[in-house]
């Protein structure tokens, strides 16, 4: 605010800020509405306290300086000054705390260092213009806020106003200010005044409120920020998760296929070894062989989680998919090995698949022949048959066999076959399936035995 004038000018007092409301619009963030830039830390008030012992030393000087300058005939008495130097100069230092009181106290003390004549028109215009822009810059109640400053603003332009009309009324109230015919003296002073407390409210009030809008903007940023940083971690868990998923999978089949077969030729060796030495080596042979395949596989899979950590995931799937619709009759030699007569049936004219659709239909065929070896009972047929469609290759698996419960075949669970599982089998199948976009049916048939048919599109 100009003091050239050299006049009072009225301001109202009251008011404290309110932190919990809504911020006023145009402000495009997510953040909770009733977000503060308060309370500040100990550091913040350290600063503003450093702040008003500095406007409290310089208004002290200015002081003196303009006292010397004689800018009031009749200055003010030196106690007076000192007072007036505490009132807008010591609010300051609590200004983020209590920022409308600070703003009101400081337009106060400001209007009466120029009513009692302390000879000073610089640094208590600073002191005001820093209170207005806290007000701007802090006070979360955005409406409550702008009427403060309007109200500051509006009082100290109803005054310059007043005290325009005066000079206008006496223009020879102005001594020392000559009138050589061009624009009076008094008119050219009332625009300047204008234009300056023009800048000079406008400045604080601009201001303020970039510094409120660029306050939570950053906010919200590292808001947005902080967002994203959990949102990275639950990905990087559930792609962990996914991963152990595939790993679990991948043992499963290697695992319960190959065992399976050990376990049904080792039973077969333990019957036959005393009468039919011939065949219990033929059954021990399988076993071995068996054996050797489980342990290469497994081998394979655990050298690619060795890996590096970004291409592991990468060299499971690649190690996976040596495994194909190729690879089904070493299945059906195995399966016939281990005393379950199995006959494979192409149907169609046979065409490369995509290599994710190789490794689904040669794992869920495998899945289905191990369950069968697992719970079907001995003897039991196994009828696999794999049809090349137009759009797509289906896969249907067929079983004799018979449980305690009248059910047979390829991947039951417990409750049909009599014997313990975990039904992870038709998790697993029908988990690979969705993978590649295709459908899977898994159950007993009619008229005895078990039935998987599924459907890849290719």
């Amino acid at each position: 605010m100009d003091g050239h004038l050299g006049d009072t000018r009225n301001a109202p007092s009251g008011g404290e800020v309110t932190r919990s409301a809504p911020a006023s619009g145009g402000d495009d963030t997510r953040l909770d509405p009733a977000w503060s830039r308060l309370p500040i830390d100990r550091a913040g008030q350290r600063r503003d306290v450093l702040i008003a012992v500095l406007m409290a030393a310089t208004l002290t000087i200015s002081i003196l300086l303009y006292s010397r300058v004689g800018l009031y005939d009749d200055v003010a008495p030196w106690e007076v000054s000192a007072v007036m130097v505490v009132a807008n100069a010591a609010p300051l230092a609590v200004r983020r705390r209590f920022p409308l009181t600070v703003a009101l106290v400081v337009a106060v003390a400001f209007a009466m260092t120029q009513v009692l004549h302390v000879p000073d028109v610089l640094v208590t215009n600073i002191t005001l213009f820093i209170a207005l822009f806290t007000v701007g810059a802090w006070v979360s109640d955005r409406p409550r806020a702008a009427t403060v400053r309007w109200v500051v603003i509006g009082g100290m332009f109803a005054w310059l106003f007043g005290v325009i009309l005066f000079h206008w009324g006496s223009p020879g109230s102005m001594p020392g200010v000559p009138d050589d015919g061009g624009v009076p003296a008094y008119v050219a002073i009332s625009i300047l005044n204008i234009a300056i407390n023009l800048l000079y409210f406008g400045a604080a009030y601009h201001f303020g409120n970039r510094a409120w809008a660029g306050a939570k903007a950053r906010a919200a940023l590292d808001a947005r920020t902080e967002e994203l940083t959990a949102e990275r971690a639950r990905s990087a868990a559930q792609a962990v998760a996914l991963d152990r998923v595939r790993i679990a999978r991948e043992l499963h089949d290697v695992v319960a296929h190959h065992v399976s077969v050990m376990g049904v030729q080792a039973g077969a060796a333990r019957r036959v070894l005393g009468v039919d030495p011939v065949q219990a080596s033929v059954s021990l042979e399988a076993v071995e062989a068996s054996a050797r395949t489980a342990v290469e596989e497994l081998g394979r899979m655990l050298g690619t989680l060795r890996s590096d950590v970004d291409t592991g995931a990468v060299a499971l799937a690649q190690s996976s998919s040596t495994r194909g619709v190729d690879q089904l009759p070493d299945l059906v030699t195995q399966a016939d090995a281990a005393g379950h007569p199995t006959r494979l049936t192409v149907v169609g004219q046979e065409r490369s698949l995509p290599p994710t659709v190789e490794v689904v239909a040669f794992r869920i065929v495998q899945e289905a022949v191990t369950n069968t070896l697992k719970h079907a009972g001995s003897g039991a047929a196994i009828d696999i048959r794999v049809r090349y469609l137009e759009d797509g290759v289906e896969l249907e698996v067929t079983d004799t066999g018979r449980g305690s419960r009248g059910s047979a075949g390829s991947g039951s669970t417990a409750s049909d076959r009599g014997t313990a599982g975990s039904g992870l089998g038709h998790v697993g199948m029908r988990e690979r399936v969705a993978a590649v976009g295709g459908s899977v049916d898994v159950g007993p048939r009619t008229r005895g035995g078990y039935l998987v048919r599924a459907w890849l599109p290719a």
